[in-house]
């Protein structure tokens, strides 16, 4: 069973500690074992890759996993970080929502 994050996958997250402090970046993938994730352009180092039959060889940037506790989710209507909740719609879906402008997150 997965645990329960503030985020999800392709959600819009800002750095909140660190190096990469302040850079927001949509969220690519969740490792639930270590908690940690991988965030677009944030966290980059550099790979020596050996070639292969489908890439060239040579040294490749990519992305570097981080703690799930170093982001916040981004609020579009606050333009910062963000706490959230939850709460149960009319229709009976449970979604989340920004703590400072009551905006629902979830689309």
């Amino acid at each position: 069973m997965e645990k329960a994050y503030h985020v999800k996958k392709n959600d819009l997250v800002m750095v909140t500690t660190g190096k990469d402090k302040g850079k927001t970046g949509k969220v690519l993938r969740i490792n639930y074992k270590k908690d940690r994730l991988i965030v677009e352009k944030v966290n980059m180092v550099k790979k020596h890759v050996r070639p292969s039959q489908k890439a060239k060889g040579g040294i490749m940037e990519m992305e570097s996993s981080i703690h799930v506790s170093n982001v916040m989710i981004y609020c579009e209507k606050c333009a910062k970080p963000v706490r959230t909740g939850t709460k149960v719609l009319e229709d009976g879906k449970k979604v989340r929502f920004c703590k400072k402008c009551d905006e629902v997150i979830d689309k």
